[in-house]
């Protein structure tokens, strides 16, 4: 139909040809998970707060590696109060990282709501609670998973930290404290209803710290509550492409959380979503792709910490770059005891030399 009409422009323009209607009429199903003004795509991967490990260092190789959203090592409410030096150094975050979130914990109403004042103002782009923590020596404080044992509190240190910033507030938590009080369910809903952007919910109780597998089932009720809208991200046991792609169909999450599956593979995020595309599962990094990351990594350290620290701290990460390496052990103890870059470096690239060509894992 030639268009020097103006009624047949009309006409089609009326039809959607001209407005994008035709083209949202293809896409109108698929949702694209938003955190507050923070667009993160169809089925976005997040990267877990790690303890000892999700530090700047780490967060580059894994952004590198297709991380959608990444969060800071849990900082203690009470080191930014009392202005530790290491809490303050958790607060760095750089701009390749976006977006970045800043995870807090505590016990105290008062501490948590002045950690989120001092976490805004560099200017993350939300904040993040931890209530799922379960190691004795933050529970036991009451705070990370503890809170799961106190829910009115849990509820209203979340509704005043929401208040203290104008940043998105985000949760992580779990099932419960154990088997007998699995009130996620509950408290999903009572902290939307006071304003937090989004919940990330791991599969297990507090009880179980680590062990056991982990059961989706409540984090599946929860996408499934009409009265939820806020994204629900699934924790806990994600370590394969295919796993991701079975859980993303089976419990209809909005993305999933993960944790150490990225420890010494911070490419499996891009090997998920390769998946999740096309359905075929990317080779596994040859060593020299695997020495490449860890030369980025060590980089990233020494920069952010200097050469002596930088190379000390990285030495707890050589085992799992090279893990399933046959007879690798003679070179990793060379590594963890290397003191300079430089020889780091070398032994790097005799790893090359000796192990090209070798199937990390068989």
């Amino acid at each position: 139909m030639p268009l020097g009409n103006p009624r047949q422009f009309r006409h089609l323009k009326q039809k959607g040809y001209f407005c994008g209607r035709k083209q949202r009429s293809f896409n109108q199903n698929i949702k694209l998970v938003q955190i507050g003004n923070i667009k993160l795509g169809e089925f976005p991967l997040l990267l877990a707060p790690m303890e000892d490990v999700s530090d700047p260092p780490f967060r580059a190789v894994c952004k590198e590696g297709g991380a959608d959203l990444m969060y800071t090592e849990f900082i203690s409410s009470e080191g930014l109060i009392r202005d530790a030096a290491k809490s303050r150094q958790k607060l760095d975050i750089f701009e390749y990282e976006r977006p970045i979130g800043i995870q807090l914990f505590g016990g105290d109403i008062g501490n948590m709501v002045q950690s989120a004042e001092i976490a805004t103002e560099v200017n993350p782009d939300l904040i993040d609670i931890n209530y799922g923590c379960p190691v004795k020596a933050v529970a036991c404080r009451g705070a990370g998973a503890a809170l799961l044992q106190d829910i009115p509190k849990m509820v209203k240190m979340t509704e005043e930290i929401v208040k203290a910033t104008h940043l998105p507030v985000t949760v992580k938590t779990r099932l419960g404290w154990d088997d007998s009080t699995k009130n996620v369910v509950e408290v999903a809903e009572r902290l939307q209803d006071i304003g937090i952007k989004a919940l990330t919910i791991h599969g297990r109780t507090r009880v179980q710290m680590y062990k056991g597998a982990a059961d989706w089932t409540l984090i599946g009720k929860i996408k499934e509550n009409p009265r939820m809208h806020i994204p629900i991200f699934g924790n806990g046991d994600i370590d394969s492409p295919q796993k991701a792609l079975d859980y993303k169909n089976r419990y209809g999450v909005d993305g999933v959380m993960i944790g150490r599956a990225a420890i010494g593979s911070p490419w499996v995020f891009n090997e998920i979503k390769n998946y999740l595309k096309t359905g075929e599962i990317l080779p596994a990094p040859d060593m020299a792709q695997r020495v490449e990351t860890t030369r980025k990594h060590l980089d990233f350290s020494i920069r952010w910490k200097g050469d002596k620290l930088g190379i000390f701290e990285m030495r707890r990460h050589y085992t799992n770059y090279f893990k399933g390496t046959p007879d690798f052990k003679p070179f990793r103890t060379r590594l963890v005891e290397a003191p300079t870059y430089e020889e780091v470096n070398l032994i790097l690239n005799e790893v090359i030399e000796n192990f090209s060509g070798v199937t990390v894992g068989a």
